[in-house]
């Protein structure tokens, strides 16, 4: 028999997802991770984590390429080993000096960045692949309410490559949820969409993650990928935990200047207390818990800088010496004098500035942090 090719449909293709709330539930598992480490040869990959994710909470791990995340994911999977310290999952444990549980057995679950289908099964049977302790008739049926719930069960008996990119992703979700595992594990899963397809994309996983209440953990790049899907932030440097805490926590008292810049862009300046205050191009800040003399590290988000005077902050006067319309704000190049550097402002909509003109600025104080 010659089978024919469907063309595939451009990523773009709408497919509307199943009905929320009918995804089937699972008993969540807490995922611990006890002084791990691990490492390659004179590479230190993670450097003595010590992290636990309560049973339903989705957590993100956070921080550029090469930082541990990936590694960390890993060995929660069972597709490496820890040189050091345990990884237990609801007190037991299943990686650490006694004990290796193999991937399989774990009860956890993978969502690949690259999606990972067979391209030789069908849609249904890439879902159903996992379901080999169920009988035929018993996996058929699970594979497809999992389809249901993503909106694709009418592509059951197809072949991946009639899909887009985000409906591929899609399958891969009800594959991951079908075995209705204790934990979830997810590799940087939206990195390969488009930014329109990927916020869709995100939206519905979350609802699908809180009706399944799996416990989730997550790898990601993206601040604000992160900021959306997560209860809580792990972010990692250099194999370690730098911060861990919720994504209003993160954002607004970063544990220190590069924590920050990770989540937003800044103007930055280094100025000498005096008198108790900062004195930049911006404006003179209160430093109540710095001594005179002493040098600090003084940075403002773009979205903090309003046109006007007051809200608790100086005032600073500055020429608009560029605009740049970028649809849901406008941003706005200042020039202050004594100061060579352009200032960086993000306005919204209601205000309205011109190029050319002098105009009068100030800082709101939740877009200001000080580091000493």
């Amino acid at each position: 028999m010659t089978v024919v090719d469907q063309p595939t449909r451009p990523q773009g293709a709408k497919v509307p997802w199943g009905p929320r709330g009918t995804a089937a539930a699972t008993f969540a598992g807490r995922l611990s991770f006890e002084h791990v480490s691990r490492r390659f040869k004179q590479t230190v990959a993670v450097d003595d984590i010590s992290l636990e994710l309560e049973p339903g909470e989705t957590l993100c791990l956070l921080g550029p390429s090469g930082c541990g995340k990936t590694t960390l994911l890993r060995l929660a999977a069972g597709v490496d080993r820890p040189t050091e310290g345990r990884v237990v999952l609801d007190d037991e444990e299943i990686a650490g000096p006694g004990k290796f549980v193999p991937a399989e057995k774990r009860g956890i679950g993978l969502m690949f960045q690259d999606f990972a289908l067979f391209p030789h099964l069908t849609i249904l049977q890439n879902v159903a692949f996992g379901l080999r302790k169920l009988d035929r008739a018993s996996a058929r049926h699970e594979a497809l309410l999992a389809l249901k719930r993503v909106g694709l069960d009418h592509y059951a008996d197809d072949y991946p490559h009639v899909l887009s990119g985000g409906e591929q992703q899609r399958v891969a979700l009800a594959r991951a949820i079908v075995p209705r595992p204790a934990v979830l594990l997810m590799d940087e899963p939206f990195s390969g969409l488009d930014q329109r397809l990927r916020d869709d994309i995100r939206a519905e996983t979350l609802a699908v993650l809180k009706e399944t209440r799996a416990t989730c953990m997550l790898v990601t790049h993206d601040p604000q990928e992160a900021m959306w899907l997560a209860d809580r932030i792990a972010l990692m440097r250099d194999g370690k935990l730098m911060q861990l805490g919720t994504p209003d926590e993160l954002y607004n008292h970063p544990v220190d200047i590069d924590a920050a810049r990770f989540f937003s862009d800044f103007n930055e300046f280094d100025v000498i207390v005096k008198a108790k205050r900062a004195a930049t191009p911006l404006g003179s800040f209160a430093v109540p818990d710095c001594d005179d003399g002493q040098k600090v590290h003084v940075m403002v988000r773009p979205q903090g800088i309003v046109v006007g005077k007051g809200r608790k902050t100086d005032g600073f006067e500055a020429y608009v010496s560029g605009v740049r319309f970028v649809g849901d704000c406008t941003i706005a190049f200042l020039s202050v004098e004594g100061y060579d550097t352009p200032i960086t402002a993000r306005l919204t909509g209601a205000e309205k500035v011109r190029q050319g003109q002098v105009e009068k600025f100030s800082v709101l104080p939740e877009h200001l942090l000080i580091f000493s």
